[in-house]
């Protein structure tokens, strides 16, 4: 069974949400714990990310994306 593409999906895990949109992923699970955020879901204790809303918030917030982002640093080989 093929999976879904993440630009598809209506959430997504954080470390897929990191690996989608190129973020840190020390930074973005800092960023998290400073929620709450309208685009954070809980699936028992696990944490999904909303994919419209986050990319809304981020659209919104372009010195957060930037803040967040991994600027090239990890897996240039």
């Amino acid at each position: 069974m093929e999976q879904t593409p993440m630009s598809e999906r209506d959430y997504l895990t954080p470390g897929e949400a990191i690996e989608y949109w190129g973020l840190s992923q020390r930074k973005f699970y800092s960023f998290l714990k400073e929620g709450p955020y309208d685009f954070l879901a809980f699936y028992n204790t696990r944490r999904l990310i909303l994919r419209v809303s986050f990319e809304r918030y981020l659209w919104r917030n372009p010195t957060i994306w930037e803040a967040l982002k991994n600027n090239g640093k990890k897996g240039q080989g």
